[in-house]
């Protein structure tokens, strides 16, 4: 009797566990993701970091305007390291080719957290080469007019994503200003469009 009793509840407590598992799995509805257009007068940098097999890594990012248009990309390959530094350095090299082409009125937009949560905490990393990347946007940002920052899942940041690992492939530091490569154009197409990408969480 006893032992039954024991089953019964075990029986029950999986039952329990099941429907619990059912309900969280039912609230995981996708998230609807869409890149934004900045508002007039304003360019908006999307940038990312890769980081492929053996540790090397690459960066990439674009400039668009209010009207979603093309205004500069650049893609790299940066060597050896880690994910975080390859996210800073993508910053990094964007905001470096916004001073040198006058481009203010930014609003930089990526997709890893650890940039917003290191620059509004004003905190330090362990790594020095990657703090030489988070001093720099410290001291640019406040420079430029109206500079602001802030996180998007990686479905509103595909064009970066696209030209980071781009940034592989090549030897030496790619900046396009007249056109994209045409590798990003049907996402581009999409971006202006406003098109929705479905996340799961």
């Amino acid at each position: 009797m006893l032992a039954f009793t024991k089953i019964a509840r075990f029986q029950g407590l999986l039952q329990t566990r099941a429907t619990l598992l059912l309900i969280r799995d039912y609230h995981k509805q996708p998230v609807k993701v869409v890149w934004k257009k900045p508002e007039n007068g304003r360019i908006k940098l999307n940038f990312d970091g890769s980081r492929g097999r053996e540790g090397q890594a690459s960066i990439g990012g674009v400039f668009r305007n209010h009207k979603a248009e093309f205004l500069l990309g650049y893609s790299e390959s940066i060597g050896e390291a880690t994910s975080t530094m390859a996210e800073f350095a993508a910053l990094k090299r964007g905001l470096e080719l916004a001073l040198e082409n006058g481009l203010t009125d930014l609003w930089l937009e990526g997709d890893a957290k650890i940039i917003m949560d290191i620059i509004s905490r004003r905190g330090r990393l362990r790594c020095e080469k990657t703090n030489k990347h988070v001093n720099y946007i410290k001291v640019v940002m406040p420079e430029l007019n109206n500079c602001v920052l802030s996180h998007v899942y990686r479905e509103g940041n595909r064009v970066a994503d696209k030209l980071a690992k781009l940034g592989h492939q090549f030897q030496d530091p790619k900046v396009w200003r007249v056109q994209p490569p045409e590798i990003v154009l049907p996402i581009m197409h999409d971006d202006a469009k406003g098109k929705i990408v479905l996340r799961t969480k």
